[in-house]
């Protein structure tokens, strides 16, 4: 008797399969996704009338890169960061947690220095553009910079990662792979059968 082709390795072997042709399809959906963010944000970088702060991420996500401004009513805290100036120098960046006149609340980013020592600034009017701010929600990057620090880096869309087409290949190729693989067991398989008798 021939042997048979392994239905359940091959069931197994083929959903894995289908899964990976479906994570790379996702991904493509996630790059054109990204593409519209990205040409959304670049687009904002030219408007000319100020954006209102926003309430929540929904409302974030479509005024980042708009410049706004601001009235610090009330300056809870100056933190030291990990941040670049306008020159791509590594140093620290002082982000001032406020209050607004409306009762929310904006991350300020004051400015730049290389001396991670605490910063004065007692709050007041304050310009610049509306940055993601990861965990900690949207962030306002000072232009010009306050409390005598230096110019922090623009925020630029353009840095943002737009690599879901690689990760796409990745899975389209771990698909194939798969398939290569299983496709050559089976055949060694075949081949080692013998007809009984």
């Amino acid at each position: 008797m021939i042997r048979r082709l392994p239905v359940i390795a091959t069931v197994i072997v083929l959903l894995a399969v289908g899964v990976m042709i479906r994570l790379g399809v996702w991904q493509l959906d996630r790059l054109h996704q990204k593409e519209a963010l990205l040409a959304r944000y670049a687009s904002a970088q030219s408007m000319s009338a100020d954006a209102s702060w926003p309430s929540d991420e929904a409302q974030a996500e479509l005024v980042y890169y708009r410049h706004v401004r601001i009235r610090c009513t009330q300056v809870r805290s100056i933190l030291p960061m990990a941040g670049t100036n306008a020159k791509g120098e590594a140093g620290i960046a002082h982000v001032a947690t406020c209050d607004l006149r409306d009762g929310g609340k904006a991350n300020v980013v004051l400015g730049w220095s290389q001396d991670p020592a605490p910063r004065s600034w007692s709050g007041g009017e304050v310009a610049g553009l509306i940055a993601p701010g990861g965990d900690a929600g949207p962030r306002l990057v000072a232009d010009p910079p306050l409390a005598g620090l230096d110019a922090n880096a623009h925020p630029d869309p353009s840095t943002i990662a737009n690599n879901h087409l690689s990760y796409a290949v990745q899975w389209f190729l771990f698909a194939a792979v798969a398939l290569v693989i299983y496709a050559l067991a089976v055949r060694k398989r075949l081949a080692r059968a013998v007809p009984e008798g």
